[in-house]
């Protein structure tokens, strides 16, 4: 039975809401994601951005009144509305599929046939179980099967797929599923090193540590070529 499936089953009433309880807090103190697509509700997008930002910003008050700030203090009477509009349009923006950067192939007329690696692309996420960023660097590779797409792009899409509350496993895939789609090719890598500060600001509070996470398929399951492609990590590219 999956996870969501188990918790939906348990009543919440009794010792039972105890142990929802328990499981929900696990879940979020282990990063534990639930599915590889973005949890989203039916009606997702029936309000507009607009509607989201001016409802958020409701909300963010009353949760700055809840903590005992002074809303009427300069400083802080416009956080609500900034908060709000941050959520929406920026940090949060690649919940909505519209926001998909458009992709444009190009027939790959130079007959280049060896891995193309983009690496150290900087991203930054929020962990969806604390909402705080997660930072780092994401290293994309892939082997043309007769198609390629812009430089940029690779950039694009893993932004796309950051900018919303996230699990690192999930973002890993996301990136890889979505250039396989675009590509029309298995042939493609993703390694992700990143940061969280839900491990490094709370909780644990190790500051020292990060999270690598990868996604291999095609002929990146083969390990001369997954090994050739981390060698290609190794190499020191700074200008």
């Amino acid at each position: 039975m999956k996870l969501n499936e188990t918790l939906s089953n348990i009543r919440v009433n009794g010792d039972n809401k105890l142990v929802l309880t328990d499981m929900i807090d696990e879940i979020g103190d282990n990063h534990v994601l639930t599915s590889v697509e973005t949890p989203m509700r039916k009606g997702a997008f029936d309000l507009s951005d607009d509607e989201k930002v001016a409802e958020i910003a409701e909300h963010f008050r009353s949760i700055m009144d809840i903590l005992g700030l002074d809303l009427t203090d300069d400083s802080l009477k416009g956080t609500p509305q900034r908060v709000a509009k941050m959520y929406v349009k920026e940090i949060f923006q690649g919940l909505n599929p519209e926001n998909m950067p458009q992709i444009a192939l190009f027939e790959n007329k130079y007959k280049y046939n060896q891995m193309l690696v983009e690496k150290n692309i900087s991203f930054y996420s929020n962990c969806e179980h604390h909402f705080v960023p997660i930072m780092g660097k994401a290293h994309i590779a892939y082997i043309s099967n007769g198609n390629v797409i812009g430089l940029s792009k690779l950039n694009r899409i893993v932004e796309h797929f950051a900018k919303r509350p996230q699990v690192q496993e999930r973002l890993t895939m996301q990136v890889g599923k979505k250039l396989q789609e675009i590509l029309g090719t298995n042939d493609v890598a993703v390694v992700i090193d990143a940061k969280h500060l839900c491990v490094s600001s709370r909780g644990v509070k190790d500051d020292t540590s990060s999270t690598v996470t990868a996604f291999y398929d095609g002929a990146f399951n083969d390990e001369k070529t997954k090994n050739e492609f981390l060698k290609y990590l190794e190499l020191n590219t700074s200008f």
